[in-house]
């Protein structure tokens, strides 16, 4: 009887924490024609993009830094990050302000959307690649239906993303 109680114990803690965690909100935002999402607590500010101070000798993604209200913030242009062409600065073009392990990061970004609540039922996992591109920071493919129509939303884990080594931002991998 103690096995079956104990197990019966750990399914509803099981259930519990699905349900918990069954459905979570997400930053979306664009870069290029392609919309993205990343978790909303990683969010600490979205701010207008400022020209950063260039710092010599870094990668071409790494714009520069700013000064946010007396914190040195490096910016990392995710459109360059991700090879897109065209890059062009305007009003729409946001700068999302992130805390990632401890540290305050910014990422340029087109244009952001909204804040979208997705549910394990529209969250689909990432697809394969075979090596043929770098995946490793896509967690999922979200649907929003609006209508009749729907958009797909490509789910990131930006806190691996920042903290990756090739990025450069962390003294050492966090992970």
């Amino acid at each position: 009887m103690s096995a079956i109680t104990a197990t019966e114990n750990r399914n509803v803690a099981q259930a519990a924490a699905t349900a918990a965690q069954g459905t979570r909100e997400y930053l979306s935002f664009k870069l290029g024609a392609e919309e993205y999402g990343i978790d909303i607590l990683k969010v600490q500010e979205i701010r207008g993009y400022e020209n950063p101070t260039r710092i010599a000798n870094t990668a071409d993604f790494i714009k520069g830094v700013v000064n946010l209200r007396g914190v040195i913030v490096p910016i990392v242009d995710m459109r360059v990050r991700f090879g897109l062409a065209d890059v062009q600065y305007n009003s729409f073009t946001v700068v999302i302000i992130l805390n990632i392990a401890n540290r305050t990061v910014g990422m340029v970004v087109d244009s952001v959307s909204d804040v979208l609540e997705l549910g394990g039922e529209q969250i689909k996992p990432a697809p394969e690649f075979n090596g043929a591109i770098d995946a490793a920071y896509i967690t999922g493919l979200g649907t929003i239906k609006n209508g009749d129509a729907a958009r797909m939303l490509i789910l990131m884990d930006i806190e691996q993303m920042m903290t990756a080594p090739d990025m450069g931002l962390m003294d050492e991998p966090v992970h």
